[in-house]
C-alpha cells in the first residue's frame, strides 16, 4: 500500500499524539499518586469518560444497540468490564512500586498473553518466529532488571511493581478478547461506554471523594489530564488507522515505554516533583534489555499481520 504525502503527515501526526500522550500517562499517573489513592483516580477517569461517550454516542445515535443485547451478552460485556477495571486499577497500584518507564516496559508483554489468548479461544496460531521474538522479549525484561535478578538493589518493592502491571497487563488481554467476541454486537465505543458506567457504579462505594475539595490548581490540573489523556489517545490512534496501515501503526506502539522512560528523564532533569519523579537507574544492559523488549513487541506485532487468510479463517470471519 501506497501513500500519499499528505496521508502519510496525518497518520504520523495522529499515532505521534497517541503514542507521546501514553507515554506521558504514567508519568502523570505517578505523579497523581501522591494526593490520590488508586480506586478514587480511576473513579474520576471513568466518569469523564462516561460524560464524553454517552455525549457523543447520543450524538450519533449508537446508544440503540444496547437494545439487542441478550443476557449472555450482558453477563460477557460485563466480566469484560471488571477486567478492564483491574487492569486501570492495578497500573497505578504498580507506580507505587516502579517508575513510569518500567512499568510501561513491563507492560510489553500484553502481546504474549493476547497471542496465547488467541491461540486458546480462537484457535489462532502462533508461528514459529512469534514465539522467537516472545522470547527475545523475555530475555529482554531480565536484561532490564538484571541488577534485581543477580542481587544487586535488590528490592521486594520491585517485585510486588513487576506482579501488578503483569496482573494488568493481563487483564486489559482478557478484556481484548472478549471485546473481540463482543465486537459482533456492539460497537467499540460503545463497549467502552457500558465499562466506564460500570466502574464508576463499582469503584464508588470504595472512592474517597470527600478529599476532592481539597486538592491544589496544579493537583486538578493533573487528574483532569490523566483523566482526558485515554480519550485523546484513543482517538488519535483510531484515526491513524484510516491512514496508515495497522502493522505500521502497531509498530510505532511499541514505542510507547521510550516515551514514558524519556518523560521521566525530563521531568527529573527539569525538577519536576523531584520527591515522586527521579532519573531511572539503567545502566548499559538495562539499555540493551528496553531496545530488545521494544524491538520485539513490535516485531511480534508486525508479524502478527503478515500471514495470508485461509479459506477457514474467512469462513471463521463472516460467522
Amino acid at each position: 500500500m501506497t501513500y500519499s504525502n499528505h496521508q502519510f503527515k496525518l497518520g504520523l501526526i495522529f499515532i505521534s499524539t497517541a503514542v507521546i500522550f501514553w507515554g506521558v500517562l504514567p508519568v502523570a499517573l505517578k505523579v497523581s499518586g501522591g494526593f490520590i489513592d488508586a480506586i478514587s483516580l480511576t473513579w474520576v477517569r471513568f466518569l469523564i469518560a462516561l460524560v464524553f461517550s454517552l455525549v457523543s454516542q447520543w450524538l450519533v445515535g449508537q446508544l440503540g444497540q444496547f437494545k439487542l443485547l441478550t443476557f449472555k451478552q450482558w453477563a460477557i460485556l460485563s466480566i469484560a468490564g471488571v477486567f478492564l477495571i483491574t487492569n486501570y486499577v492495578t497500573f497505578v497500584w504498580s507506580l507505587d512500586y516502579l517508575g513510569p518507564g518500567e512499568a510501561q516496559l513491563n507492560f510489553q508483554t500484553a502481546p504474549f498473553y493476547l497471542a496465547l489468548g488467541g491461540l486458546i479461544f480462537f484457535k489462532e496460531r502462533i508461528s514459529g518466529i512469534q514465539a522467537i521474538f516472545f522470547s527475545f522479549l523475555a530475555f529482554g525484561l531480565l536484561l532490564f532488571f538484571h541488577k534485581n535478578i543477580t542481587g544487586i538493589g535488590y528490592s521486594t518493592n520491585i517485585i510486588w511493581g513487576i506482579i501488578f502491571v503483569q496482573l494488568s497487563s493481563f487483564c486489559w488481554c482478557v478484556y481484548a478478547l472478549m471485546q473481540k467476541w463482543l465486537n459482533q454486537v456492539l460497537s467499540p465505543a460503545n463497549i467502552l461506554l457500558f465499562i466506564f458506567a460500570l466502574g464508576v457504579i463499582i469503584l464508588f462505594p470504595q472512592s474517597r471523594l470527600t478529599e476532592l475539595h481539597r486538592y491544589s490548581f496544579e493537583q486538578y490540573s493533573i487528574l483532569l489530564f490523566c483523566s482526558i489523556n485515554t480519550i485523546i489517545a484513543y482517538g488519535c490512534f483510531a484515526q491513524s488507522m484510516k491512514y496508515w496501515r495497522a502493522v505500521e501503526v502497531s509498530a510505532m506502539i511499541a514505542l510507547t515505554p521510550i516515551a514514558s522512560f524519556a518523560t521521566a528523564m525530563l521531568a527529573a532533569y527539569m525538577g519536576w516533583w523531584p520527591e515522586i519523579i527521579t532519573f531511572p537507574a539503567i545502566d548499559l544492559v538495562s539499555c540493551l534489555g528496553i531496545v530488545l523488549v521494544v524491538t520485539s513487541a513490535a516485531c511480534v506485532q508486525i508479524w502478527n499481520r503478515q500471514p495470508v487468510k485461509t479459506q477457514q479463517d474467512e469462513k471463521s470471519d463472516i460467522k
